[in-house]
């Protein structure tokens, strides 16, 4: 058979020799829509069971070799075990080459060995860009794609990463995050659109479609997965896949509108939280992968698990007593695959489990069909094979265009006392502080190896803060003795830092966090390093303008540093032209548009969130008297400076009174009253002001972003239904109750009535 011309109708004919006479198998013979029928009719239990089974690479890769193919482990893999679908890289991400020759090979085994021919469906981590193929630009993380604003920005950015990595071969994409960043302790925090459920539901869909498009069926696009569902983000002591504690109201009105936003965007497979809600683990809980996810929100795609997570339900959890019963638990609960992902364990238990009847073969089914639905959907059933002519498509100059412009969009800039930004290019900087010369700190997890912390993996056009700014103003005006390592002692030499900050005008102080992933990125407090709070301390005495540039993926608590600091610009994980971005902020060469997609706490155990209810204001430090000072962070949600300066004004509603039916048009206008062009986030936020389950201080309702020049004033128009003022009751309803709602953007406030 030709490989590349291979279709799975042409290899029917094969298959069907084992299914009995040619009349028969005629029968079987149907169009394209219905081949999954036909395959399911057909398949084996161990078939069946082997397309619920996902591997790592590791187990099909030669023991030495990160790109070379076992031809034996993979006839192991596929003809023994029956596997269905593969992930992962081993150790790094590999050339567009590599990924052809590794794919061609597991491909070819499946289609031509295999008694079916069923092709692999093969998954991988492209989480902010195509982050496993070697050379490619990558985009800041979710975080900082949030405090843009921009949600064509975002769906832009999965345009991109799909193409790229279909380009590779790729067609399964395990993204977007849509665990909502409301526990800064999280370390994946940066992973997150932020704390806002509204926000991370638009920045979650417009990504989804990014990544689908018109069609899964196409050279451009990659299956998208919803993640983590559900209640993955909000752990209890904020350490990785530890148990989460969340009441159904709050489950519901925040934690679950992302998901059902990605359903209604087309979102095409979903993975399991690691974790635990409530006690029960979301990887045996029927009421989560079935009643809701299923039943309630109408998703009909694949369920996939997160790495591992199966046989840890007897491992951790331990509400299986045997791995066999954690099996069993998950696959009742209503996941279709496992990320088994290093051993055939699941593989060799549910097939057990079917042959004694303990689970129906119809169960498989269910999950299969979805599979091969997924596969048929992809195309892959037509040619899985990686496309020679696509290889063009990857690291093209307009992808480095919209990264840059991506990294210059998410700065925030969040103090600039007296003005002391932009600095002049005359200006002698010093550049110190463990953020200076490293790169894994501007890209951090996911960044061509799981922590992001291999410095000689980051491709050439990837530049430091330091030699950005060298770029920028020249190697004269640019003092640094900052070393690559993050941790390495010369990064935090106080005496030096004091020595060389004679030589310059102003110091740029490097703070944040080095990169990580997942669990090694887990902290006990929001403390910065005390190491860098020293140095900024020492930068402070000094009696130079010092500015914070902070490159890291949570808020760390600075509070004790920040009086000290003429600047503070916060970068998030701006990736591969963050050092580029970051530059041409300072120097003026573009005007901060940034703003916060989280509030940035000024204590490390005071973490109150600008949704709070207005309870959480009072504070009794004396008995019988009561002040508002609770909720008081070092900046807010939505804050963040320009060069220029904005003003709203001339707020109005169509109608001050509305019913069930009626849809309100909000307009406020927004001038450019300062001296240079400027972009300016708006954000319409809503206030119930009474409510049978006590109402958030405010809440963000909808927002957008316009460009001005001096002088120039647009008028922004807002729709709100009813259903949008709307919050969960105590019964887990959605209702909109009758009553005074303040709608808000920037100083204006209308009251608005809503009557039944």
């Amino acid at each position: 058979m030709n490989l590349k011309s291979f279709t799975l109708l042409s290899g029917m004919a094969l298959l069907l020799q084992y299914c009995g006479t040619p009349q028969a198998a005629e029968s079987n013979v149907t169009p394209s829509s219905s081949r999954v029928d036909s395959l399911l009719s057909v398949m084996t239990i161990e078939e069946k069971v082997g397309q619920m089974t996902q591997v790592a690479i590791d187990l099909i890769l030669e023991d030495d070799e990160t790109t070379v193919v076992d031809m034996e482990k993979l006839r192991t893999a596929l003809l023994e075990k029956n596997v269905g679908s593969i992930l992962n890289v081993k150790g790094h991400a590999y050339t567009v080459d590599q990924w052809h020759e590794i794919l061609n090979a597991i491909q070819e085994v499946a289609t031509e060995e295999t008694r079916l021919g069923i092709p692999i469906l093969y998954g991988i981590d492209a989480i902010h860009g195509a982050n496993y193929i070697a050379g490619s630009t990558l985009f800041p993380h979710n975080i900082g794609t949030a405090a843009s604003r921009n949600l064509e920005m975002a769906r832009r950015i999965a345009e991109i990463t799909a193409a790229e990595t279909r380009a590779a071969g790729i067609p399964w994409n395990f993204d977007p995050v849509l665990d909502v960043g409301r526990q800064p302790l999280w370390p994946r925090f940066e992973e997150t659109f932020g704390e806002d459920v509204y926000l991370v539901k638009t920045m979650g869909a417009a990504t989804i479609k990014g990544y689908e498009q018109d069609g899964l069926n196409q050279d451009h696009t990659v299956a998208s997965t919803m993640k983590h569902f559900i209640g993955y983000s909000m752990p209890e002591t904020g350490k990785d896949r530890t148990p989460s504690y969340i009441p159904e109201t709050m489950l519901r009105e925040f934690l679950l509108p992302p998901f059902k936003e990605a359903v209604e965007a087309g979102a095409s497979t979903v993975m399991i939280n690691s974790g635990e809600v409530n006690g029960v683990p979301v990887h045996a809980s029927k009421y989560y992968l079935t009643d809701i996810l299923r039943d309630e929100l109408g998703f009909e795609g694949v369920a996939v698990s997160d790495w591992e997570d199966v046989i840890r339900l007897h491992t951790r959890h331990r509400v299986a007593a045997t791995p066999k019963e954690a099996v069993r638990l998950a696959v009742e609960a209503g996941l279709d695959m496992s990320m088994v992902p290093l051993d055939y364990s699941f593989y060799d238990l549910l097939v057990e489990l079917v042959k004694e009847g303990t689970i129906s073969e119809e169960r498989l089914d269910l999950s299969v069909r979805r599979i091969l639905n997924l596969k048929e959907e992809l195309g892959l059933l037509d040619n899985p094979f990686p496309k020679e002519e696509l290889k063009s498509r990857v690291q093209l100059a307009e992808y480095d265009s919209v990264a840059y412009d991506a990294s210059l969009e998410s700065l925030t800039l969040l103090k600039n006392e007296n003005d002391i930004l932009p600095l002049d290019k005359g200006t002698k900087v010093l550049v110190a502080g463990p953020g200076a010369n490293n790169l894994g700190t501007l890209h951090s997890s996911w960044s061509y190896t799981w922590q992001g912390s291999d410095e000689d993996l980051y491709p050439e056009k990837a530049l430091t803060i330091v030699e950005a700014l060298r770029n920028e103003i020249g190697e004269e005006n640019v003092i640094s003795r900052s070393v690559t390592d993050y941790g390495a002692e010369e990064n935090y030499d106080i005496d030096q830092l004091k020595a060389d900050a004679a030589g310059a005008d102003v110091i740029l102080l490097t703070l944040g966090e080095k990169a990580y992933a997942e669990s090694p990125g887990v902290i006990d407090n929001l403390e910065l390093d005390p190491r860098q709070l020293a140095l900024a301390e020492a930068a402070a005495e000094t009696g130079k303008p010092v500015v914070l540039v902070l490159t890291q993926g949570r808020p760390r608590v600075i509070s004790s540093i920040v009086p000290d600091m003429d600047a503070v610009l916060l970068a998030y994980r701006p990736s591969t032209f963050g050092g580029a971005a970051i530059a041409d902020v300072l120097f003026g060469d573009y005007n901060p548009s940034g703003i916060l997609p989280f509030t940035y706490p000024r204590h490390s155990g005071d973490v109150v969130l600008y949704d709070h209810k207005g309870t959480e204001k009072i504070r009794e430090d004396q008995p019988n008297t009561y002040g508002d000072g609770g909720f008081n962070p070092q900046w807010t949600f939505g804050e963040g400076l320009s060069y220029t300066t904005f003003e709203f004004s001339d707020l109005q509603v169509n109608k001050p009174t509305f019913g069930p039916d009626d849809e309100l048009e909000v307009r406020v206008k927004v001038k450019n009253t300062g001296s240079r062009a400027g972009q300016k986030a708006v954000e319409l936020y809503s206030r119930d002001h009474y409510a049978s389950i006590t109402p958030s201080a405010r809440r963000l309702r909808d927002y957008t972003k316009v460009s001005l020049a001096p002088g120039e004033e647009k008028e922004v128009v807002f729709t709100v239904s009813p259903e949008e003022l709307a919050f969960v009751n105590e019964a887990g309803e959605w209702v909109t109750e009758a009553g005074a709602f303040d709608l808000m953007v920037g100083d204006q406030k209308v009251e608005v009535n809503y009557a039944l």
